[in-house]
């Protein structure tokens, strides 16, 4: 069974960083590529990173130049570094695999940035 399971999420002040952890389990994560997802409150959710099984890595504009995806696959993980957080980078963060279709998402993990 695939699984997602997503931690790391504070309540931090802006300016201040983060790192995202997610533990993935049910498939062969290191030749799968990941991704990171930022659902802000009342909006849809959106990918914000992704990272290829050899770590080639992509970011949203958004994002660019703040955060670092990056990867484990001895441990199944992929991580997400978060620094210079503004307020509007608050909500709840996901990780999935990418270009498969029917996963179930996990239960995210929560970050706020307070201004």
């Amino acid at each position: 069974q695939v699984q997602f399971v997503e931690s790391g999420g504070d309540l931090v002040q802006a300016g201040g960083s983060l790192r995202l952890s997610c533990a993935a389990s049910g498939f062969i994560f290191s030749i799968t590529v990941m991704g990171w997802y930022h659902q802000a409150p009342g909006k849809q959710r959106e990918l914000v990173a992704t990272i290829t099984g050899r770590g080639v890595t992509n970011y949203a504009d958004s994002v660019n130049g703040r955060f670092t995806i990056s990867r484990d696959n001895s441990k199944n993980t992929v991580y997400l570094e978060m620094n210079r957080l503004k307020p509007e980078d608050t909500g709840v963060y996901y990780c999935k695999r990418q270009y498969v279709l029917g996963d179930n998402w996990g239960q995210g993990t929560q970050v706020t940035v307070s201004s």
